[in-house]
């Protein structure tokens, strides 16, 4: 029998030489794809062991910053954040909203992370501009008109709320179309807008109407602001009249274009 041909065993010899079939093909791709799925497999496993299971990345460390009034240990303590645990698991917005539920002097705080230990709190402090009586203690109250805590001595060059509301004619009047909380809101803004040369001398904001608002100084000096309206001219008038008559007692800034002052 004869043997094939050149050109058959040409054929042969090409189809073995050739690119591999198509289901060779196939298998290779499966193996990669089964070997890449097993390797993300583990780098997720790996992930979550390192974020969970290990005591790599946990919570060993509270740093407080920005407490002027409050001390780092009150913060650390009304954050109760929990010390031990998985850093990934610290529920940051928890956090902040029990400090302003428990600290009312916090204005803002920023909660972080600072891997790998580290649980941030970085705190901002009301500020008071008014303090109001309350029997033998003194209420604080910022810029906003919120009354955010009771301590038992008035804060050094925060000036006190004074109301000396009339109950007859134009000021009764007043009170009942604005009522007392516009009032004490309308005193806070004039607190906050006093000149800041001028606060720390601030001794009283005294109210008797919603229109009739004054200041008393230290060294017996008054000032007639009138109502809170057009603050920061008020402001500006008010500290051009103590430059210019530094000797003068009283002062009146209720028309903030045409500013008085007065020796006596």
């Amino acid at each position: 029998m004869a043997g094939p041909s050149t050109a058959e065993r040409g054929e042969r010899q090409q189809e073995s030489s050739g690119p591999p079939p198509a289901r060779l093909l196939r298998k290779r791709h499966l193996r990669r794809i089964v070997i890449l799925a097993v390797a993300v497999v583990l780098l997720g496993a790996c992930c979550v062991w390192l974020l969970y299971g290990s005591s790599w990345l946990r919570t060993d460390r509270v740093s407080v910053s920005g407490t002027r009034v409050l001390t780092p240990e009150q913060v650390r303590s009304a954050a109760a954040v929990p010390v031990g645990g998985p850093m990934v698991s610290v529920d940051i917005d928890a956090i902040e909203a029990r400090l302003r539920r428990k600290l009312p002097r916090i204005d803002t705080v920023d909660v972080s992370r600072s891997w790998p230990h580290t649980i941030t709190l970085k705190v901002t402090e009301r500020t008071p501009v008014l303090v109001m009586k309350k029997g033998a203690e003194f209420v604080e109250v910022d810029a906003e008109g919120v009354r955010f805590a009771t301590v038992p001595r008035a804060p050094k060059g925060v000036p006190a709320l004074e109301l000396a509301l009339s109950r007859s004619g134009s000021a009764a009047a007043s009170l009942r179309r604005f009522g007392t909380a516009a009032v004490v809101r309308a005193a806070v803004r004039v607190a906050a807008d006093i000149p800041a040369a001028v606060a720390h001398t601030t001794r009283t904001v005294k109210v008797a109407s919603y229109d009739a608002i004054s200041l008393e100084l230290s060294g017996g000096r008054t000032v007639v602001w009138g109502s809170a309206e057009n603050g920061r001219a008020k402001s500006r008038a008010l500290t051009a009249l103590l430059k210019a008559a530094p000797d003068a007692r009283h002062f009146d800034v209720t028309v903030p274009t045409a500013p008085a002052s007065a020796a006596s």
